[in-house]
């Protein structure tokens, strides 16, 4: 808690054009006492603060400088976030003043849990990583008070074994991890203690595989629905810089070989870059995105292929696939996007462009 009763004094007494000497004398005090209060070197005594408080006209509260806290529990849950977004050393002082007063509350038993885990890579980091599973163990019991849908008791499970990974228990840290790994949603975490922690590298590319097959699925259709948003709202720019984007990282990902996937994809961001080009009255531009477009389309539905073998980086299981909602040839997709962009300028010349081959 930071007072600032020092500076306070001095300001107050400055206000009203007072020296340190004509202070001490309505306080009854040395000259010397007041300096050491105004350089912060000591202290007044309780009846002397109450004293200046009445005197400069003002309340304890003021002069001390301190504000009170909103300590209900969402004030006190924002202001752990907070302290753990700047990385305040304070954060697990908080912490503690927090559970002490909602012992009882799983989201701040479970924030708490957080933090220690959070700070636990620093010094004493074993102390408050035993301390992280403790109260990720006492917010499994308040589990039924959650209505967080990103988390379960799988997931707090889960992350007790990633923890206990961290405090050199890896075998049950990995058993726990693998046991509560729904959605294959810790798959990368799994993968990243058999290579790192373990050195079992074969059974950790299985895990990472899976992983990040599934980052380069969300990180694509993340990106794809951004650019839909930019262009509700009119900034053709950003949409166009995020498409540019997607594409570059497609191709980094496939860069080994060409792939069925990546052209079906290529397709998609071809038909989008035609709509913003059409936007913008650029009709020629939209017309070569277009015809683009078709070529991508054309050559996946000759040979469509789903499957992951040829994405750089990491091996999959033959069986191993991306899909998507729009449609299974790489024209009934097309078709897809276009009525989702409602756009019918657009779709006369997709049409003529397509009615050609």
């Amino acid at each position: 808690m930071e007072l600032t009763l020092a500076e306070n004094i001095r300001s107050f007494r400055k206000a009203r054009n007072l020296t340190q000497e004509q202070l001490s004398e309505v306080l009854n005090v040395t000259t010397g006492a007041v300096y050491k209060w105004e350089a912060g070197l000591s202290v007044p005594e309780l009846n002397l603060i109450v004293e200046m408080a009445d005197f400069f006209d003002t309340s304890v509260d003021v002069l001390l400088g301190y504000r009170m806290k909103d300590n209900r529990r969402e004030a006190t849950l924002a202001r752990l976030g907070q302290l753990a977004k700047n990385g305040d050393p304070e954060a697990l002082a908080e912490a503690e003043k927090a559970l002490k007063k909602y012992p009882n509350s799983f989201e701040i038993v479970h924030a708490c849990a957080q933090l220690y885990r959070i700070f636990g890579g620093g010094k004493g980091g074993r102390t408050k990583l035993r301390r992280a599973v403790e109260l990720f163990e006492q917010a499994r019991l308040l589990i039924g008070q959650n209505t967080d849908p990103r988390i379960s008791e799988y997931t707090v499970l889960a992350v007790i074994g990633g923890t206990l990974i961290l405090l050199g228990e890896e075998e049950k840290g990995l058993e726990l991890m693998k046991k509560n790994n729904m959605g294959g949603f810790f798959s990368g975490d799994i993968g990243a203690s058999l290579a790192i922690f373990l050195d079992r590298p074969e059974e950790a590319e299985t895990y990472l595989a899976e992983a990040f097959a599934d980052s380069v699925a969300n990180l694509n259709n993340a990106a794809f629905s951004y650019a839909f948003l930019y262009r509700s709202r009119g900034d053709n720019a950003s949409a166009r810089a995020i498409i540019d984007w997607t594409q570059a990282l497609l191709q980094g990902f496939f860069q080994e070989a060409p792939s069925a996937f990546l052209d079906k994809e290529m397709t998609y961001a071809e038909i989008m870059r035609a709509s913003l080009d059409l936007a913008e009255g650029r009709r020629e531009a939209a017309q070569a995105a277009l015809k683009k477009a078709a070529e991508y389309a054309g050559r996946f539905d000759k040979a469509p292929d789903y499957s992951l073998r040829q994405i750089g980086f990491a091996k999959f299981e033959e069986e191993t696939a991306f899909w998507d909602s729009l449609g299974v040839t790489a024209r009934e997709s097309v078709e897809t996007l276009l009525r989702l962009l409602k756009d019918k300028e657009l779709e006369t010349m997709w049409k003529e462009i397509t009615e050609d081959e």
